[in-house]
């Protein structure tokens, strides 16, 4: 019986030893975490069942949400309210408008299949532009630039530029990507993708030839990866982890995964807000934050009271900021709160 026991004792020690080791090498795994005792964000019913993708605005007040399905909703009071639009639009295809963006007064969106409009007028009027059927990929992001000036990035990394309104377009990359899951741009102009299986990702900068291709750091595949406010990357992988990059000329070199929780449910999109607050976003209602550079979180209570999956989370122009989730969720920050 003594010897059972000793038996007994020396297993558990061994398998506590290697739990120990385990969470020592793949990083910092959080269980039960608490939930915030207030929420910046309030819920505001879109009275669609279609899924918002991307916001934009002309100016403090006026604003425009596009989404699956020819969605597109305006706002006049900074996002509280939405209103529908309408666009002169085939009604026999579903086009799913994938991005919106302003400058000033000069707006395009960019949606799927192969459509790019074009407004001068604060979003009065929509133009629907001509695009050249050997384009490669369909219109994925769409970023306006100045008078006449935007830049056009496609689901396979190609990359256009037109100074003429969209009469003409210029290539910027020679060789495309390939398909790509997701695909943002910084703010120096420079691009970061993630490829369709998520085993490895791809970076531009304005004045390379090509995307230069990055190997994932782990066997996780890749969900998604961003720009953090300082021009280095963050990663998600499709183990609910999240890696921040240490440096931006060393994209070899990562953080140890973060696991914020462990609740079967993975992480879709994270932004940075004014206050240097993360926020990550995922499946059903995952809404968490961290004050501290991803080291401790905390539970959103209003996102977790939504039934929805958070696909993006947005801060707009220093003051606004949203958490879009599907069938018409939408979450928008309550601008007298600090946090």
């Amino acid at each position: 019986m003594k010897q059972s026991l000793a038996s007994f004792i020396r297993s558990s020690l061994g398998l506590l030893f290697v739990f120990s080791l385990t969470l020592g090498l793949t990083g910092c795994v959080t269980t039960g975490l608490p939930i915030a005792t207030s929420s910046p964000w309030v819920p505001i019913d879109l009275n669609t069942d279609y899924n918002p993708l991307d916001i934009a605005f002309t100016d403090s007040k006026h604003g425009f949400l596009v989404g699956t399905n020819r969605l597109i909703l305006e706002t006049n009071d900074g996002g509280t309210t939405w209103s529908e639009r309408s666009l002169d639009l085939s009604q026999e295809e579903k086009f799913r408008l994938i991005s919106i963006s302003f400058k000033d007064k000069e707006g395009w969106i960019a949606g799927q299949p192969g459509l790019v409009l074009h407004t001068t007028n604060n979003g009065r009027d929509w133009t629907l532009l001509s695009l050249d059927n050997k384009l490669p990929g369909e219109p994925y992001l769409i970023t306006a630039l100045g008078d006449n000036h935007a830049e056009l990035a496609t689901n396979v990394g190609a990359i256009y530029e037109t100074r003429d309104g969209g009469k003409s377009w210029q290539a910027n990359v020679n060789d495309a990507a390939g398909t790509v899951r997701d695909l943002r741009r910084g703010s120096d102009g420079s691009y970061v993708s993630v490829s369709s299986l998520g085993n490895f990702f791809a970076t531009w900068a304005p004045g390379q030839d090509v995307w230069q291709v990055h190997q994932r750091v782990s066997s996780q595949r890749l969900q998604t990866i961003g720009y953090k406010p300082d021009g280095k990357l963050w990663m998600i992988t499709r183990g609910a982890q999240v890696r921040f990059n240490n440096s931006r000329d060393d994209l070899e070199s990562w953080s140890k995964p973060i696991i914020p929780i462990t609740n079967g449910y993975g992480y879709l999109d994270m932004s940075w807000d004014d206050n240097d607050v993360i926020w990550l976003g995922g499946g059903n209602g995952t809404l968490l934050k961290s004050k501290d550079d991803g080291r401790t979180w905390e539970k959103d209570p209003i996102g977790l009271a939504e039934p929805s999956n958070f696909t993006r989370i947005l801060f707009i122009n220093h003051d606004k900021g949203f958490v879009l989730g599907e069938r018409g969720h939408l979450l928008v920050k309550k601008q007298e709160t600090s946090l």
